[in-house]
Order: C-alpha cells, then sequence, then structure tokens
C-alpha cells in the first residue's frame, strides 16, 4: 500500500491505472477504521480493480461545539487495516492541502432540499461541509466509483443529488449497514458510549425494526405513523435517549411519505451520554 499526502503525489501515482484502463474506486472515510470499513472496502473491489481510501476528518462539516478536536484518530491502527484489506493508495491529506486558502476562503456546495431537514436541522452546514469535501475528492481522485455507508441514509442521498446535479462522472454506491451482533451499527463515535451506555444503545435499532415490522406487515398501527413515531420516541426517551429525530419518510425524497408512496425509510437520530447515534431501516407500506 502507498501512503500519499499530497494532490499531485496523487494523481501521480494513479496516471498509470488510467493509462492502462483500469476502474478506480474511492472510499472517503475520517480514519478510525472499523469493520463497517472493511466491508465498503470489499464492496469497492467489486465494482473497481483499483482501490483508493481517503483518511481526512473535515473541520468544515462539524459545528463548534461538535468533536472535531476529540474525533478519534487512529493512523497506524488505520494503516494496518487498509494493508490487510489490500488497498492500493491510502490518500491522507492535511487541512492546508485540501483547503489551501483556509476554511473562511473556501469554495463551498450546497445541495438544497436533502440538507436542510433532519441531520441538516440539527447540525446547521453540516451537509455543506460534507458535499464541499467530496467535490474536492472526486476533483482530485476523479474515481469511477465511490462507496458510501447506507447507515448515513441522508448523507447518501446528499451525495447521489450533488452528483447527478453537477453531471459528475462518478457512480454513488450505497452499502449496507453492517451491525454489532446485538444489531447497533457500528460508527466511530460508538467509542463514546460507557459500559453501560453500550449495553442499552441496540435499544435503537430494536425501536427501528419494530416500526418496520408493522409497516411491512400492514398491522392496524401501521395506518397512523405519526402515532407510531410519538411511540419510538416515547420508548426511546424511557431507555435514557435524547432524541432529536424518529420519523418515518419517503425513501426516494425524504419528505413526508404521501398515502400511496409504499417505499419508505425511517430515521432516528438520539444522543446517549456523550454519543450522538443516527440509525435507520426501511420499510414496504402494503
Amino acid at each position: 500500500m502507498q501512503r500519499v499526502s499530497s494532490v499531485e503525489q496523487l494523481r501521480q501515482s494513479v496516471a498509470a491505472w488510467r493509462a492502462a484502463g483500469d476502474r478506480i474506486a474511492l472510499v472517503p472515510t475520517m480514519g478510525n477504521l472499523h469493520d463497517g470499513h472493511m466491508a465498503l472496502f470489499r464492496q469497492a473491489y467489486k465494482h473497481a480493480k483499483r482501490l483508493i481510501v481517503s483518511s481526512f476528518v473535515n473541520p468544515m462539516q462539524f459545528g463548534p461545539s461538535e468533536d472535531y478536536e476529540r474525533y478519534p484518530r487512529t493512523p497506524d491502527a488505520d494503516s494496518e487495516i487498509l494493508r490487510r484489506s489490500g488497498c492500493d493508495i491510502l490518500f491522507a491529506p492535511d487541512v492546508n492541502e485540501v483547503y489551501p486558502r483556509g476554511l473562511a476562503f473556501a469554495t463551498r456546495v450546497q445541495v438544497p432540499g436533502f440538507s436542510e431537514i433532519l441531520d441538516g436541522e440539527f447540525r446547521p452546514g453540516h451537509f455543506e461541509g460534507v458535499a464541499s469535501v467530496l467535490m474536492r475528492l472526486f476533483s482530485i481522485v476523479q474515481p469511477n466509483v465511490a462507496i458510501f455507508g447506507e447507515k448515513d441514509y441522508q448523507q447518501l442521498l446528499v451525495i447521489r443529488r450533488m452528483a447527478a446535479d453537477l453531471f459528475l462522472p462518478v457512480e454513488i454506491v450505497g452499502s449496507p449497514t453492517v451491525r454489532a451482533p446485538d444489531g447497533l451499527a457500528l460508527s466511530s463515535r460508538n467509542i463514546y458510549l460507557s459500559e453501560d451506555e453500550r449495553a442499552v444503545a441496540p435499544k435503537l435499532y430494536e425501536e427501528l425494526r419494530r416500526v418496520a415490522v408493522a409497516i411491512d406487515t400492514d398491522d392496524e398501527s401501521a395506518k397512523d405513523l405519526q402515532a407510531l413515531e410519538t411511540e419510538a420516541r416515547r420508548n426511546l426517551r424511557a431507555f435514557g435517549f435524547k432524541v432529536e429525530y424518529f420519523t418515518i419518510r419517503s425513501a426516494n425524497t425524504l419528505l413526508t411519505p404521501s398515502l400511496s408512496e409504499s417505499e419508505l425509510v425511517i430515521l432516528v437520530a438520539a444522543r446517549l451520554g456523550r454519543a450522538r447515534l443516527i440509525d435507520n431501516t426501511r420499510a414496504t407500506r402494503t
């Protein structure tokens, strides 16, 4: 595996691949790699011959009171995981390489419609930061395909919209959420959970699945989606979660679903101690 930190180095390294016609996959990460990332790497190799993994904790997507400074950084362990995964290039730039004019004067990308709701409401500017850094990475790497986890469902839709609206020649592929045996979605931020909180955290997914089953089986309770949402929020609060949202939306638009829409997504964001947890699951209404 080759580790590069500059744009020029990276472009030189991939020139031969492009000349040979090799398909290139990009998996953007913020480091602190775990089994969820490993699944993204395996997915990447189904779509491309070459794999580039970026590791960059992007300051633009963090709010002023969020965890940018304390976000877990494990570069040595990450390098070992990437070597075992067969990664071709680790792109690990510093902030000045990505934002040479500083954050205040950096060009930004906005994706209206998806960015202001749900996570965008609770984390203002977050998706602008995500879109802005990914636009840079797509421009630098010029991948044929980029892989993203479906745990960040809203983010996935933001990226797909950006790529479509800006006519970017990159295929955006979603990869299923990887979970611990007890159902908790794997996340770098799970490290913030205490032992007691970790024991409670799987209740988040249990509640998502309870609501999804009610919808999938056309249970009587599924006729009132708002009531299902209210009950789920109440149940999670009883376990100690501070719920930001628990909502049932159209899987395609993230808007409140019309009566005729069948493909739904159930999304949740909640705080448990120092950890902010997000998750989702799909449901089909008959």
